[in-house]
């Protein structure tokens, strides 16, 4: 269990000091299997989403974003069960992008949080939540967006020298690790404001712990 700070979502990864050269070199190919299983769980859970007509908007996480929104704004609820099935999609695919990124040599586990740790924690949306901010959230959290999306760009380019690096000397520099595990960190926060919607924290533009 991460140590609550105040933030309503945490990340952390145990840093690697000797990667597998082998698992690196094949990466992506290795990462296929459970990519394959991710999309499919995605798949299956827009599938209940349009059978429940809260499909309004498919990009962005608005499949999670939509259903939720929904049930905070006219209800002000917050279903325990969805929360928690969030909470486990959320971790998995934490799990595939640190694989993929390079951050762990553990193949990805379905259940298991093995090197990577998160910490979501469930709102009481009476007390918790102002039933009415998700209308906004994706436009106040705009910033944001943009700044996600040049340092995916950035991380896109970063990763093949990355790749490279690790190669030749067997493990990922810690500045490199600290860099890639904060903008894991970071896009945890805005997504837990803007999609989860577990918080009305405004997320920082820090990524540190």
């Amino acid at each position: 269990m991460l140590e609550d700070k105040g933030c309503p979502a945490q990340l952390s990864i145990k840093y690697n000091n000797k990667s597998n050269r082998a698992t690196v070199f094949l990466r992506l190919l290795l990462a296929l299997p459970i990519l394959t299983i991710l999309i499919l769980l995605l798949e299956a859970h827009l599938a209940q989403s349009n059978n429940a007509n809260t499909n309004v908007m498919q990009i962005g996480g608005g499949f999670l974003f939509f259903p939720i929104m929904l049930m905070i704004v006219f209800r002000q609820k917050y279903p325990k069960w969805w929360f928690d099935w969030i909470c486990e999609l959320v971790k998995f695919s934490c799990r595939i992008a640190a694989y993929m990124m390079m951050l762990t040599d553990n193949y990805p586990s379905t259940d298991e949080e093995q090197d990577v740790k998160i910490s979501l924690k469930y709102p009481n949306v009476k007390e918790d939540l102002n039933r009415y901010l998700p209308l906004i959230k994706w436009l106040l959290a705009m910033p944001h967006f943009l700044m996600l999306s040049v340092l995916g760009v950035a991380v896109l380019l970063l990763l093949p020298i990355v790749w490279l690096i690790i190669l030749m000397i067997g493990r990922m520099p810690k500045k490199l690790f600290n860099f890639l595990v904060g903008l894991m960190r970071y896009s945890l926060r805005v997504s837990a404001y803007s999609v989860l919607l577990i918080t009305d924290k405004y997320p920082s533009f820090s990524w540190k712990e």
